[in-house]
């Protein structure tokens, strides 16, 4: 069995208060975790308007597969948001 996970940092520009960062991050989470079966959660920066920060992780009975569930799920989120990713860490 392979768990592979990734955080992944996104900077939401229009984001004025912790409402609106909500409204942005429960959309991307549910929306991810509907399409590709994964467990997603907002891990750091809860307090910060305009910085989301996510942690993705599936488990795979393979690397390839889990690699690939991992890159398809950044790709994603990366196209699926009105916020702009900043970094990701693997």
């Amino acid at each position: 069995m392979i768990t592979l996970s990734a955080k992944l940092t996104f900077h939401i520009p229009g984001a004025r208060s912790l409402k609106d960062k909500r409204m942005v991050s429960r959309s991307l989470i549910d929306k991810t975790r509907h399409k590709f079966n994964a467990s997603v959660a907002e891990v750091d920066t809860q307090d910060t308007h305009q910085t989301l920060t996510l942690g993705i992780a599936v488990v795979s009975g393979e690397f390839l597969h889990a690699k690939t569930m991992i890159d398809e799920i950044i790709r994603f989120m990366e196209g699926h948001t009105g916020a702009e990713l900043v970094e990701v860490a693997e």
